[in-house]
């Protein structure tokens, strides 16, 4: 059930970052809500649960968005890792360092793009992708995490998200 509904997440957030999100771009950016589950599922799960939301999100988007398939599944495979192995490190009701963790792996993620799409010998101006995209990307989804990270928290502990005990 809980890989259902986060099945669902993925999709409503691929279709809220096409549709609703392209009319709140600021300064022609848009914030990665995939990024958000992918981090929020590692950070309170672990690294095995974060790699392989990771993994199927960026191959969803992969293939959704007509993408060189595999790009964005190894780089929201790699955060969801690096998410959850931030688990036992830091505290999980803060927002403050859900944010914190969801800037810095934003702006890992967008490099580790760049960097692939570089070895794929796709230019683009170094300046322009960090400035420009790379930190307002990072920025933008960091400011959704107060707004979204409280309900997913409370999902995963005790809502939808939850992981029901199995009796035989």
């Amino acid at each position: 059930m809980r890989s259902f509904i986060l099945l669902f997440l993925v999709l409503l957030a691929m279709l809220l970052q096409a549709t609703f999100f392209s009319f709140l771009q600021v300064a022609g950016v848009k914030p990665d809500l995939i990024l958000l589950l992918v981090v929020f599922n590692g950070f309170l799960r672990g690294s095995r649960e974060g790699a392989f939301l990771g993994f199927l999100g960026g191959l969803m988007l992969d293939i959704f968005s007509g993408s060189y398939i595999g790009l964005h599944a190894l780089v929201k495979m790699s955060v969801g890792y690096l998410a959850g192995l931030a688990e036992s490190r830091f505290y999980k009701e803060s927002v403050v360092i859900a944010t914190l963790i969801t800037f810095v792996l934003g702006i890992f993620g967008q490099l580790a793009t760049y960097l692939l799409l570089f070895y794929l010998d796709i230019q683009v101006p170094p300046f322009y992708a960090f400035f420009q995209v790379v930190v307002p990307t990072a920025i933008y989804s960091a400011l959704l995490v107060p707004l979204t990270y409280w309900k997913f928290y409370r999902s995963n502990e005790r809502g939808w998200l939850k992981e029901w005990e199995r009796t035989v």
